[in-house]
């Protein structure tokens, strides 16, 4: 049996304690036949430990989470990776006022940037087929040798279709340079616990997984961890600003579970990963091919259909995918993910891929190229600035990004002119961000 040490001293004291204390529901009864996890949602207590300072039983989690990846310390974060991503921008920002990113970088990079007064520097993979790839590593040791003020380099491995960067690579490089090597793993936390050869702890400073994301673990669940010493008052210093002073204990306790689970039972992903396999054998179904066998990517372009008239065929069918981009369809797994229901999902796709009433509904979108930035980002987000309509702002100077959702790629940045391939893609799209009500956000001309 696993020792839960957090969930397990929770659950002991739950029946006992009258709650004179927050949260408000007070364990009512009312409450809890709603949301059953109510006994165990508490604050701190003299039994429940403290997250900005553990000494007992989150200690003891935090300190068995790490010697189960293979690491040094790991601290529990129960405000998702974002709150890791700005931890690990905080630590940068002690060492430069620049950090070298993807294009892909998840949302929360950027606004740590805004926060920071960090630049930026953009760095963008070739396209592989509709799919932006990771950097080429040439290009790092370039910048990084021209540029003392650049504190490192920020990368997304996996990103949300299953592309693995060059990880060795990048540290090698950043390490030569005495840069620092920090890794957004949001979406490869099975990676530790396998002992991946792929995994950020490997190689990178900081990282960060988000637990919910591919453990057994409630969502807002994610781990930061490190290995190296010297930047542990730095890392300290910074939970302290970032994670909330109300930990959710519910969170925090299934984040152990999650780790320890798989950990105790690695058939899961064994098993998980062969049924993948199975589902690609035959090709009846195409899918984007990377090095990551939780981001099943079907390709509905060879089909002739829209992904998105895809997503809502299968919705009807009361199957929901991660996200539609137009051409592919994500379908997000992990180490639970039954068998059968794989089979299943793969019976359903070739019914709706193979129907001729859908045909001809697929529409390619436009590869954006890499644009060249005539002023900074920070010139940019610190400008005066108004909001246009769409179709006023051509030439224009974003100052904001803003792009489509899912999958949340910036197609314009900060600094960087508005264009025409950007208004008729914005115009089109049905999910976006940065834009409000049909206007973008551009720096006012002076």
């Amino acid at each position: 049996m696993m020792d839960c040490k957090i969930y397990n001293e929770l659950k002991s004291h739950s029946r006992s304690v009258k709650s004179f204390h927050v949260p408000g529901h007070k364990n009512a009864k009312t409450f809890r036949s709603k949301f059953p996890i109510a006994d165990i949602d508490v604050t701190e207590l003299s039994y429940s430990d403290n997250l900005a300072s553990p000494a007992g039983a989150i200690e003891e989690a935090e300190k068995d989470i790490a010697e189960l990846l293979g690491v040094k310390y790991s601290y529990l974060l129960t405000d998702g990776s974002t709150c890791g991503i700005m931890v690990m921008m905080y630590v940068a920002s002690r060492q430069g006022r620049k950090i070298i990113m993807p294009r892909n970088s998840h949302e929360s990079v950027w606004n740590a940037c805004k926060i920071l007064g960090m630049e930026p520097v953009v760095v963008q993979g070739k396209d592989n087929e509709g799919v932006m790839m990771p950097p080429d590593p040439a290009e790092l040791e370039t910048l990084v040798a021209g540029d003392e003020t650049i504190a490192g380099m920020l990368c997304v491995s996996p990103d949300y279709y299953g592309n693995i960067a060059p990880l060795k690579e990048y540290a090698d490089i950043m390490h030569r340079y005495g840069r620092l090597l920090l890794v957004d793993e949001a979406h490869g936390a099975y990676l530790g616990l396998s002992k991946s050869p792929d995994y950020a702890g490997n190689y990178a400073d900081i990282w960060t997984d988000g637990a919910h994301k591919t453990l057994p673990t409630l969502t807002q669940g994610a781990v930061l961890s490190l290995n190296e010493d010297k930047l542990l008052a730095a890392v300290e210093d910074a939970l302290g600003i970032f994670r909330t002073t109300s930990p959710s204990y519910p969170i925090m306790a299934s984040i152990e579970f999650g780790v320890k689970y798989l950990a105790a039972n690695p058939q899961l992903a064994e098993q998980a990963r062969a049924a993948v396999e199975a589902f690609k054998q035959d090709g009846t179904v195409k899918t984007y091919e990377s090095a990551d066998w939780t981001k099943l990517a079907v390709d509905c372009s060879v089909a002739d259909i829209s992904a998105d008239i895809a997503e809502e065929a299968l919705e009807k069918k009361g199957i929901y995918p991660e996200l539609s981009d137009g051409r592919y369809l994500l379908f997000y797994l992990s180490p639970m993910v039954l068998p059968k229901d794989l089979v299943k999902l793969k019976a359903q796709l070739i019914k709706i891929l193979s129907n001729k009433k859908l045909k001809g509904t697929y529409e390619a979108k436009p590869v954006m190229a890499p644009v060249a930035r005539t002023y900074s980002f920070q010139y940019a987000v610190k400008r005066p600035c108004e909001y246009v309509l769409l179709d006023k702002a051509e030439g224009r100077m974003a100052a904001t990004n803003a792009g489509l959702m899912p999958p949340c790629i910036p197609l314009v940045i900060a600094g960087e002119k508005i264009t025409k391939e950007h208004i008729k893609i914005f115009s089109k799209a049905n999910s976006t961000f940065g834009l409000v009500h049909g206007r973008i956000l551009v720096v006012k001309n002076q």
